[in-house]
């Protein structure tokens, strides 16, 4: 599916496989470093001898033993836990009941293209792309089984976050773990762009290490991530405009107090303000489209003339703060359900552009796979 230049990647095909790999691991200093994110920018000479040099300083370090790993972070007071292995890759799903990682966002594929070249240089992944699912409760038993336990390592990092791994090595327990992942359907929360960079290495290199792909895998029922909105601002268009363009396909607008206005903000509801005045929107309803999804297929395209560009924000102050009376509106939009999210995907269907924000995300360097090792 082709949608404003971006396209669906490939699906990959059940059952799914986590495998064990042996992680580098920066040292704790090292983890959310500026300098060291800008590292894995350089070209592959740069990277891999900067990585042998911070290796042969204790700087980097590398598991012996292959094993899945159990991931604890915490950040700003939310605690997330997935299990990271690395995800074969090398099937793909030719019936929509094969599928088993689904995308809810459209990737550029020259910026996936671009990735994957880089990948293929410096043949390491960074940081694992995040996975979402309902667990089965023998795999949540599972986690639990393995959090019980004392952690491998358990550091705080240069950003706050803290982590805590469980290596699992033992065969059985890697086992239990696989046969539970296997029949899930997961979905993809942050890395599209890797995801599709993680295929199309594969497809230029069959049967060697980019068969598989470094994933973290969570647990949304468990330790979920945070599922929150991202706001837009309308340049071009004035707030009656916005307003109008919404009636017209069989919603309804009020004006709303300021300090009142969020209140309002619901599946089917937004609130837009020019900065001057706010109104609360209520879209028509029984269409099964979410309100982000109203708001572009349906609203945008009611307008009287196209808008100069849209912009993105994570917060509604800020979103909010960029809004001027006649000239740009602020269009704050509720958070997104996660099970909608999966029925969008399941149903081979993309979300608009920064549809969703999941956080928090770890920070690069805690678990990464060497393509180098297979």
């Amino acid at each position: 599916m082709e949608r404003s230049g971006t396209v669906t990647p490939p699906y990959v095909a059940g059952p799914l496989h986590l495998g064990p790999f042996r992680a580098l691991r920066m040292a704790p200093l090292r983890v959310g470093d500026p300098a060291t994110a800008r590292t894995f920018g350089r070209s592959q000479r740069k990277v891999l001898d900067r990585l042998a040099r911070w290796e042969e300083h204790g700087q980097v370090a590398r598991d012996r033993v292959p094993a899945l790993y159990v991931h604890e972070y915490t950040a700003a007071g939310l605690t997330v836990r997935g299990v990271v292995g690395v995800l074969d890759l090398s099937r793909r799903a030719v019936l929509p009941a094969e599928r088993a990682v689904l995308p809810h966002e459209g990737v550029r594929p020259a910026q996936a293209d671009d990735l994957a070249d880089k990948l293929a240089e410096i043949r390491l992944h960074p940081a694992p792309i995040l996975l979402v699912h309902r667990a089965s409760e023998t795999l949540r038993s599972l986690t639990r089984g393995q959090v019980a336990r004392r952690p491998t390592h358990a550091f705080r990092d240069r950003i706050g976050q803290e982590h805590r791994l469980w290596a699992v090595t033992d065969p059985d327990e890697i086992a239990a773990v696989q046969g539970e992942v296997a029949p899930s359907r997961v979905l993809i929360a942050d890395g599209h762009h890797r995801y599709a960079a993680y295929l199309r290495l594969q497809a230029r290199d069959p049967g060697g290490a980019a068969d598989h792909g470094l994933v973290m895998l969570v647990d949304q029922t468990d330790t979920p991530l945070h599922l929150g909105a991202i706001h837009r601002v309308v340049q071009g268009v004035s707030l009656p405009e916005l307003t109008r363009a919404v009636t017209s396909i069989g919603g309804t607008g009020d004006r709303v107090r300021r300090s009142a206005a969020l209140d309002h903000l619901g599946p089917d509801h937004l609130v837009a303000t020019d900065g001057e005045h706010w109104s609360a929107l209520t879209l028509p309803t029984g269409s099964g489209r979410s309100a982000v999804e109203l708001l572009h297929e349906a609203v945008l395209p009611s307008l009287p003339r196209s808008p100069r560009s849209v912009d993105y924000h994570h917060t509604a102050e800020k979103a909010a703060a960029a809004a001027r009376p006649g000239k740009a509106v602020a269009v704050l939009l509720p958070a997104p359900d996660v099970d909608h999210v999966v029925a969008v995907a399941a149903d081979d269907r993309l979300l608009p552009e920064k549809a969703t924000s999941f956080q928090p995300k770890p920070s690069p360097g805690v678990l990464m796979h060497s393509l180098l090792d297979g």
